[in-house]
């Protein structure tokens, strides 16, 4: 099996609200961030100063990965094709084959061709490390390719970018696994994997704890879609850290131990750089 895999890239994407707006929209969930207990308290103290309070702002980059994987596989196979005759016969010659017939019907054998293609997207959340499909909605909007030294500016710029979870090797081993079917075969005349993007991107969030009546609450803004979440974390952990430029793909060892389903341990050829962009 060939196993070919692009050059990991970088995307930002870009932040359609200003901070200010983010911060107003959340703060007009201040309620709903204390629960529903809050909201039924509020009732009674219309008219009292608000005493809540944003306690701490945050600009981050949160990640996550889009994988485009393209499968070829072709082979052959011996198969039985039993063909029903009148009762009458009791048996057919086929070119210098004599067939008996038995049961009302005599058998072919024949040898199948077959090749199979498949292409498909996959979105893991960084965080989560789990298939998200809904992240897809991030990819409608405006994103730009950026270096891992960017990133690291980014964080000078007072952004808290938070390093994907879910490693790239990792991610990379589980999508070329669901990708690789069992297949019924005699014989494998080729069997290829193109692993056409590995692409990590990071999409920016606002996030706000709140602090009321010596409780804590978070509200996040979506720097993308303007969708406002309560609940949510913080992660000034990571502030000012610089990322490992050296964080992405570093598949080659361990994509070797991948077992592929319904064979034993693959012999995989890793061909590293594959140049795909001209061809998206």
């Amino acid at each position: 099996m060939q196993v070919e895999l692009a050059e990991e890239r970088v995307f930002r994407l870009a932040d359609r609200f200003t901070r200010g707006y983010a911060e107003t929209t959340a703060w007009a969930k201040r309620a709903d961030a204390f629960g529903a207990l809050a909201r039924v308290t509020g009732l009674f103290t219309q008219g009292k100063a608000d005493d809540t309070e944003i306690v701490y702002r945050e600009q981050r980059l949160q990640p996550f990965w889009r994988l485009t994987v393209s499968t070829t596989t072709a082979y052959e196979r011996t198969r039985d094709y039993p063909i029903k005759v009148p009762p009458e016969v009791r048996q057919v010659t086929v070119g210098e084959q004599v067939l008996a017939v038995a049961n009302g019907q005599f058998t072919l054998k024949g040898l199948e061709s077959c090749r199979e293609e498949g292409r498909r997207d996959t979105l893991v959340d960084g965080l989560t490390k789990q298939a998200t499909s809904a992240l897809s909605v991030y990819l409608q909007y405006d994103h730009a390719e950026i270096t891992a030294d960017a990133l690291t500016q980014a964080t000078a710029d007072g952004f808290v970018v938070v390093p994907p979870e879910a490693k790239a090797s990792m991610v990379v081993r589980d999508v070329i696994a669901g990708a690789i079917g069992k297949i019924d075969a005699d014989r494998v005349l080729e069997e290829s994997v193109r692993v056409e993007a590995v692409d990590l991107f990071y999409r920016p969030v606002h996030a706000f704890r709140l602090k009321k009546a010596g409780k804590e609450a978070v509200v996040e803004f979506d720097g993308v879609t303007g969708a406002v979440t309560v609940g949510g974390t913080t992660f000034e952990q990571y502030l000012g850290k610089a990322l490992d430029p050296h964080f992405l793909l570093d598949i080659g060892g361990e994509a070797l131990s991948l077992v592929v389903p319904g064979a034993n341990i693959a012999k995989l050829l890793i061909v590293k750089g594959m140049e795909m962009r001209q061809k998206r």
